[in-house]
């Protein structure tokens, strides 16, 4: 395993320990560390309203390995961009992809101070493969794909977008960041996206309503018409877009329940 020279983190005065964060309450549902007090207030307060979103939590992170499985096996994939990383868990996508194809290349893409404090563990790397972090906002694509420079991008990409289009209030602004992206990859790539939804779970909506309030950033779950728009001018593998537990299944896995998390995945003609 190669292991990458380190990435200069922010201070601690540069991290806010006093708002919660999105990406740390998400690893605290998923049951990482990599979280303050604030942060487990925040969470605990949720699941007495809505215990569902830990199920949703760890459904998404299994709907994930079950993508990027495909993109690896099926799809031939070697190069994935995932957008919006998160704090590093269990199954990150350098590890699923690298354990199923030891030469596969990733680039992460967060603008979070404590994500990038942990921006050492995401770049643990195979030897015949290799992984990078790039400190940028979902907002600004052109940025993504010039820092980009691990990847070939004129070969088929995997463009990962989990939990993160939530995060862009305007729903054309987040389309348009999405076409973007995808315009920029070439025949053969690959789009994988699933968020929060909206029209499922009134109690999920209630929660994540009252949470938007809170102060924290807010993450605007959405109809699944709009999540399988996303999608648009691409060829969606089927079933679609779909609860995440339903895609695709482990044959060996519990029965698997409808949840308000949707996702799917399609191919760039």
């Amino acid at each position: 395993m190669t292991d990458p020279a380190p990435t200069p983190g922010p201070t601690q005065q540069q991290i806010d320990t006093s708002v919660p964060h999105s990406a740390r309450i998400w690893n605290y549902w998923l049951g990482g560390k990599d979280n303050y007090p604030v942060d487990e207030e925040a969470g605990d307060a949720y699941t007495a309203v809505f215990p569902g979103i830990v199920t949703i939590a760890r459904s998404s992170r299994a709907f994930l390995r079950r993508t990027i499985t495909h993109l690896v096996h099926e799809a031939g994939i070697r190069q994935f961009l995932d957008i919006g990383t998160g704090l590093p868990t269990a199954d990150n996508t350098h590890e699923v992809a690298q354990r199923l194809a030891p030469e596969a290349r990733i680039v992460y893409v967060d603008n979070d101070p404590m994500v990038l404090a942990h921006a050492r563990a995401l770049l643990y790397s195979t030897p015949e493969g290799a992984t990078a972090y790039v400190d940028a906002d979902v907002l600004d694509p052109d940025r993504i794909l010039a820092a980009a420079a691990t990847l070939d991008l004129t070969r088929p990409t995997a463009l990962i977008l989990s939990n993160i289009l939530g995060h862009i209030a305007d729903y054309d602004r987040a389309r348009s960041v999405v076409t973007r992206l995808m315009d920029a990859l070439p025949s053969g790539s690959h789009l994988v996206v699933n968020d929060g939804s909206r029209g499922i779970d009134p109690v999920f909506e209630q929660a994540q309503d009252a949470y938007n309030e809170s102060g924290a950033v807010p993450y605007h779950l959405r109809t699944v018409e709009q999540i399988t728009a996303f999608f648009d001018g691409l060829d969606l593998v089927e079933p679609g877009v779909v609860p995440v537990p339903l895609w695709r299944p482990d044959a060996a896995s519990p029965a698997p329940e409808t949840v308000a998390e949707h996702g799917g995945l399609a191919r760039k003609p």
